[in-house]
């Protein structure tokens, strides 16, 4: 089981990014939670196999219809405790 985080650049926030992901993990059987970060990005911490989280990387690479996804940033990071089913934090 791999933890990864993901931080999300380009137009992610008021436009239902952290709801698009969230279905997506979901529908992946992913842990894990997404929230917008101050500065504008969105942060998605996911938990899962190889495999399913490189399908998740392609999906929040396509985001929802009024997302422009610019950059993604990529790190696996030390496994914890993560929500499940995935979670939108505020």
């Amino acid at each position: 089981m791999l933890t990864r985080k993901y931080l999300i650049f380009g137009i992610v926030q008021g436009v239902g990014y952290r709801a698009f992901a969230q279905s997506v993990a979901q529908s992946l059987k992913l842990s894990g939670y997404v929230r917008n970060l101050p500065d504008g990005s969105v942060e998605c911490v996911a938990q899962g196999s190889e495999e399913v989280l490189s399908r998740f990387y392609e999906r929040l690479r396509e985001g929802p219809p009024l997302a422009r996804v610019s950059e993604i940033q990529v790190k696996d990071i030390a496994g914890e405790d993560l929500p499940f089913p995935f979670a939108i934090k505020r």
